[in-house]
């Protein structure tokens, strides 16, 4: 008796020692597999809810540039959060490499001969992601693919009726190249204002702009798609958008051509 007593607990000890490693091991390969699988999908949640973050607060920010360029508004300022990425401000003055518009008549009379818009910047490398708060647009560019995404319009009208376009464009300065992450206030002020109204016969239509974009940034592709349709509908002479070439655009029947500029500064993110 006392031989089969031990044999039944040397194998109720086998059974449960057994049992432990098999839920052990279950565990294990639970805290694995959600390793493996779960937390990167909760990293790439975290990253697109970041971006779609941003990409509101961009479109808050381009309210405010209007504000002060067309409310004459003199400052604003709003606060929001800045995470999965720097929000940057490249100033139109000292930025090496920046997209250029350039506008001129038949007779190569020059009404605005090289344009920089500066740039109000969200970079994410973790999205691999840029959006530009630029002349007065919101754009988006992915690094992985080519091309780019127009999130919200600039203010830019024609009116058929009389043959008039009316170009905004707006120039984003700040005293230094400043970048926050986190939470930051983005503090806006107007600046100069510029205001050129031409008729003809001075304007000699066909009348011509040229967009050079950023080769550093190329969002021409954007800005082709959004130059091309109604309402203003210009047409593509020469250039590739999207290559990093000098689009060459003739403005629709244009008699009356008035060229607005505004000036924000940044001064604090």
């Amino acid at each position: 008796m006392t031989g089969k007593n031990n044999r039944i607990s040397r194998t109720s000890a086998v059974s449960e020692s057994i049992g432990f490693l098999l839920i052990f091991t279950i565990v294990i390969a639970g805290i694995g597999l959600v390793t493996l699988y779960g937390y990167p999908m909760l990293l790439q949640q975290q990253t697109s809810a970041d971006e779609q973050i941003m990409q509101k607060n961009m479109i808050v920010l381009q309210n405010d540039v209007k504000s002060l360029a067309y409310k004459t508004v003199p400052y604003k300022e709003t606060s929001l959060k800045i995470g999965g990425g720097a929000l940057t401000v490249y100033n139109s003055s000292y930025t090496p490499a920046s997209s250029t518009i350039k506008i001129y008549d038949q007779n190569n009379v020059v009404y605005e001969n090289s344009f920089q818009s500066g740039d109000l910047r969200y970079s994410s490398d973790s999205a691999g992601t840029d959006i530009s708060l630029q002349n007065g647009a919101v754009v988006l560019r992915r690094h992985a693919v080519p091309g780019s995404v127009m999130l919200a319009e600039p203010r830019w009208f024609y009116d058929s009726q009389t043959n008039t376009m009316v170009i905004n464009l707006v120039n984003i300065t700040s005293t230094g190249q400043i970048s926050r992450t986190g939470i930051g206030t983005v503090q806006m002020t107007l600046g100069e204002t510029q205001f050129q109204k031409t008729d003809s016969p001075s304007l000699v239509p066909p009348v011509y702009l040229e967009y050079t974009p950023d080769p550093a940034q190329d969002y021409s592709i954007a800005w082709d798609k959004y130059l091309k349709n109604p309402p203003l509908g210009m047409t593509l002479i020469s250039g590739t958008p999207g290559t990093g070439t000098v689009l060459k655009y003739q403005l629709p029947p244009t008699t009356t051509l008035v060229i607005k500029q505004y000036e924000v500064n940044i001064r604090s993110l």
